[in-house]
């Protein structure tokens, strides 16, 4: 990697490198196509029209957002299958029938009687019908109903009276980031999908067609393996991967696409300290790896070319300061560090790391050449 523009661009700046990205990209879609089903992309980690470009192929391609924001981008990008995976809160149903009005198939989630009600109220009032996903709970992680509640029924039933359509259920295996090993990963993939078609059974079994089951996490997405029955699988992070990926066990170092370029600014000798021009406002706060087997602090220490430098973190952030520490066993001296040197941070968590910027910088496939993927903002 010899892009001159690496050394001269502003810092900090948030960098994608387009050959992993890709490649993680193509891991994912030809497992879950060879299990026979297919990929919603969670679209939240980068939230960038350019970025969707390499997931969906075709305008129609399902597609996962996280905020109406996204959606109405997406939109207006010409994206018409989305599902907004996250609670629907009542006040956002106008905003959702403008997007259905521009024929814009957006799918909404909701998890609880009062949602149903305002969405069958809503739909009764302006004669309009929503596409609806209802959540089902697989691991206690969040929200969500347990496949043998009967409120399953009840919301079902508040649904279709009303004009609109139970297209699928929905569930989200977010305990799975907790998982340490294999096995326990694959045992998470398989209880979600349980869950899942329990619940649509149960819905099946009473009327309802709900021709959708929606499962989704990228450990699991990553480690499925049935997926009988499963008509589509969700993941976001996937694309870029991080620390907190790494720890699980789902992507190695070398896999992460995503890092921050920071420059030097100075040193405390005395301390074995290294400053760099990139804060929590560059890297987040983000502190996934903690609680995991290996405590990244606030990010792996790489070199400009995407080298990790063994045992050096950023261990502590200001505003727009960070510190990486040097170990005193360190084969590293402040020296090797010359203020106005440049060195790259893996983070814990990509979204968090991603939110923090406006625009990425990308690393062409050649390692040459780049480009400028914009991040949509906004709720």
């Amino acid at each position: 990697m010899s892009a001159e523009w690496l050394t001269t661009r502003d810092t900090p700046f948030l960098l994608i490198e387009k050959s992993k990205y890709l490649r993680n990209i193509e891991r994912l879609y030809s497992r879950v196509h060879a299990l026979g089903s297919e990929v919603r992309p969670h679209l939240k980690t980068l939230r960038s029209i350019e970025a969707a470009r390499y997931l969906l192929e075709q305008s129609d391609s399902p597609a996962t957002v996280s905020t109406l924001a996204e959606a109405e981008a997406f939109a207006a990008a010409g994206y018409t299958n989305l599902l907004y995976a996250v609670g629907i809160a009542p006040h956002k149903l106008p905003r959702v029938a403008a997007l259905i009005a521009k024929g814009v198939n957006l799918h909404i989630l909701l998890d609880s009687e009062p949602q149903a009600i305002a969405v069958a109220e809503y739909s009764r009032a302006h004669n309009l019908a929503f596409s609806v996903f209802i959540e089902v709970d697989c691991d206690g992680h969040r929200g969500g109903l347990p496949p043998h509640s009967d409120e399953l029924l009840t919301l079902a039933r508040l649904i279709e009276t009303s004009g609109s359509t139970l297209t699928g259920l929905l569930a989200h295996a977010g305990e799975s980031y907790s998982c340490r090993t294999d096995d326990a990963i694959l045992a998470a993939a398989r209880a979600e999908c349980t869950a899942i078609k329990t619940a649509g059974n149960r819905l099946r079994s009473q009327g309802y067609a709900c021709p959708i089951l929606s499962v989704g996490a990228t450990p699991t997405a990553h480690f499925a393996d049935n997926l009988t029955g499963i008509s589509e699988v969700r993941a976001g992070v996937f694309t870029t991967f991080d620390l907190v990926m790494k720890n699980v066990g789902v992507c190695r170092l070398e896999d992460i696409a995503i890092s921050v370029v920071a420059t030097v600014i100075g040193h405390n000798r005395e301390k074995g300290w290294v400053f760099i021009d990139a804060g929590w406002m560059a890297l987040s706060r983000d502190r996934g790896t903690a609680a995991q087997s290996q405590d990244y602090g606030y990010g792996q220490v790489c070199s400009l070319n995407g080298n990790p430098l063994e045992n050096l973190l950023v261990t502590t952030t200001n505003q727009e300061h960070g510190i990486i520490t040097l170990p005193e066993a360190s084969a590293f001296t402040v020296d090797d560090f010359p203020v106005g040197s440049r060195v790259r941070i893996l983070p814990n968590h990509a979204c968090a790391t991603a939110a923090m910027h406006q625009h990425y910088q990308v690393l062409s496939e050649d390692g040459e050449g780049h480009e400028v993927w914009q991040r949509i903002v906004g709720w």
